[in-house]
């Protein structure tokens, strides 16, 4: 094989692996790193190593299912585990990528106020050309417009050295663990780590995967797909970290929302760290808005074994087009109703993305590991360990983030 015909190959295979990490960094992962470097300094860094491998060994295996089975998780899910447990799912997924689809469109609204753009402009807007892209373009052109658009999250790079960090300080809390026994400090090294594998993340991944028609032969340059997919995410939250961890926490400025970073950027770090900032979170939040609500629309069709995919028209697969359609129409109307309760609902959406990912992990582990279905690339032993090791690692941690996020709402 010649040299330009691998690079084809390669440039034909990589897409999910990279936009699905990517787009794990939205609002809310956004605001996670934001708060971590304003609060602690550099002291959080050294989670991100953790972090990183647990994302890569999860969406290694899944993606692995995509190729070698060219189903959807869900689909795998219904054929072996019955259609109770997932309709069971089903429901649960639907509310909480409900939840977090209105907090991405929320953080697009915010991010668009930085610039003094009404938000009753830029939501039904971004609402309007997030639907027109996914209902009248094609998988690949959908793939291709997330992938340019990934490239926008370097911005959160040139934003960190732009803030003239401490490249000392920063090496040593990255690879020397720092441990504060103070609840803050606790709840946001579990944040940074439970936030990074979600739900959604696992069906979008397999379903685009499966539907893209990756090849066994090609798992390689899947996997390699998915690696570097990884390594990116966390090099940009990395950045993130970093920027509000220079700017901000020497000066005690203390915020709750990522566009709070974006605007007290400006004094310490320049105007164009500030706009580089708020620009990347405009982007991270409508990439969210397009990703969240397919990989709603793709469980649930193929839970039912409704048709499925984004080359399809309305008129091949209503019920997918319906389902994606009407999840962004409600959650951009409901971020335009003044008092509504988004904050309830966010944390509703926590909730049960933290009671839907042990089922989740566990059910991809045993489907993985099934002969029957993987024939040959079922996990090696040694894997297993590491991946069992993962997974129980990252029920505790989310388990414990519920606990500690969900208690002080329900006081008195």
């Amino acid at each position: 094989m010649t040299r330009w015909r691998k690079i084809l190959l390669f440039l034909s295979v990589i897409g999910p692996g990279i936009i699905t990490a990517n787009i794990d960094n939205d609002a809310g992962g956004i605001t996670t790193y934001s708060v971590a470097g304003a609060r602690f300094g550099y002291a959080l860094l050294w989670t991100l190593i953790p972090t990183t491998i647990a994302l890569i060994v999860i969406q290694e295996m899944v993606a692995r299912m995509g190729v070698v089975t060219g189903k959807g998780l869900s689909d795998l899910i219904r054929e072996h585990y019955g259609v109770r447990a997932t309709f069971f799912m089903m429901i649960v997924l639907l509310i909480a990528n409900f939840g977090t689809t209105v907090a991405e469109f929320a953080g697009w609204a915010a991010s668009m106020e930085i610039f003094g753009i009404s938000k009753y402009i830029m939501v039904p807007s971004g609402a309007f050309l997030v639907w027109l892209l996914v209902t009248k373009g094609s998988y690949r052109m959908v793939e291709r417009v997330l992938l340019v658009a990934c490239l926008l999250y370097l911005g959160y790079i040139f934003s960190g050295f732009m803030s003239r960090p401490d490249w000392g300080a920063i090496v040593k809390n990255t690879f020397v663990p720092t441990i504060k026994w103070e609840p803050e400090f606790i709840m946001l090294t579990i944040a940074i780590v439970g936030t990074t594998i979600t739900p959604w993340m696992q069906f979008y991944l397999q379903s685009s995967i499966a539907e893209k028609g990756v090849k066994k032969e090609d798992y390689k340059i899947s996997k390699l797909d998915v690696v570097v997919g990884c390594l990116i995410t966390d090099i940009i939250a990395f950045f993130i970290i970093i920027t509000c961890a220079t700017t901000l926490f020497p000066h005690g400025i203390r915020i709750n929302e990522a566009q709070e970073a974006a605007l007290a950027l400006r004094p310490f770090a320049g105007q164009y760290a500030s706009i580089l900032f708020a620009v990347s979170l405009a982007n991270a939040s409508i990439l969210g808005a397009i990703v969240v609500p397919l990989a709603t629309a793709y469980y649930i069709c193929e839970a039912m074994g409704w048709e499925a995919g984004v080359n399809k028209s309305f008129k091949e697969a209503p019920q997918f087009m319906w389902i994606y359609t009407a999840l962004i129409v409600v959650s951009a109307l409901l971020v335009l109703i003044p008092g509504a309760p988004l904050v309830l609902l966010m944390i509703l959406s926590s909730l049960l993305n933290g009671i839907l990912l042990p089922f989740v992990l566990i059910f991809a582990l045993s489907l993985v590991n099934n002969k029957r279905i993987m024939g040959k690339y079922i996990n090696s032993k040694g894997y297993n360990y590491i991946a069992w090791g993962t997974v129980v690692i990252l029920i505790s941690l989310t388990t414990a983030l519920l606990v500690m996020s969900v208690a002080p709402h329900f006081k008195n």
